[in-house]
């Protein structure tokens, strides 16, 4: 198997986080401190992306921040041996927190001109989707293991570093195009993540019922 996109490869921005992670670790720096100073970040860059204008531009290298952030926290928690239950799921609290100030701060920034009242229309449904995949991913998760939600790495990248993405095409002009793309697609992910969840449900019933 080619080792760069192997499932236990690893992706380059959790590599950035690993090596930022050593000093707030030698400093004790609690995780759950990152992990609230991200929804903090999150927060901000939605409010910015929702401004318009030349703060949009701001915005999406905040979110890109943010996103980044989501690994930083796991690997502090690591380095320091302060993993826990809490800390697993406050970080997808603060993940999804983020995803959707940050998809539904760029609709609203785009409904001023771009696309209308579309923009907030389609960044509200490519926030709450990628939110509910990410509730319905950790659902999976609970009831069958961590394996069976682990993204692949290619080259360095997996699935969610996707979300990198709202920065650049910003920055190029042609943010509406990735929200439209978002709007529409992250439903679509939905229902397949959905349809793998009740796949699961289905063999945890048939298994409980055969026992």
């Amino acid at each position: 198997m080619n080792p760069e996109s192997s499932a236990t490869a690893v992706a380059i921005d959790q590599r950035i986080a690993k090596w930022a992670a050593r000093p707030l670790a030698r400093l004790s720096v609690h995780p759950n401190v990152v992990t609230g100073s991200s929804i903090l970040v999150g927060l901000s860059a939605g409010w910015l992306l929702a401004q318009g204008d030349w703060l949009i531009h701001v915005g999406a290298a905040v979110f890109a921040i943010a996103v980044w952030m989501d690994h930083l926290d796991g690997e502090v928690a690591r380095q320091t041996g302060r993993t826990s239950t809490f800390g697993h799921y406050f970080d997808h609290a603060a993940a999804m927190t983020n995803y959707v100030a940050g998809f539904v701060g760029a609709g609203i920034g785009l409904s001023k001109g771009a696309l209308g009242e579309w923009g907030l229309i389609l960044g509200i449904l490519a926030g709450v989707s990628v939110a509910a995949i990410m509730t319905v991913r950790l659902y999976i998760e609970i009831s069958d293991g961590h394996d069976s939600v682990r993204q692949d790495v290619h080259y360095g990248f997996e699935i969610e570093d996707t979300l990198y993405v709202l920065a650049p095409v910003t920055w190029f002009g042609v943010l509406k195009y990735f929200i439209i793309a978002a709007g529409v697609g992250a439903p679509i992910f939905l229902l397949c993540v959905t349809w793998q969840a009740l796949g699961v449900y289905r063999r945890s019933r048939s298994s409980d019922a055969g026992s």
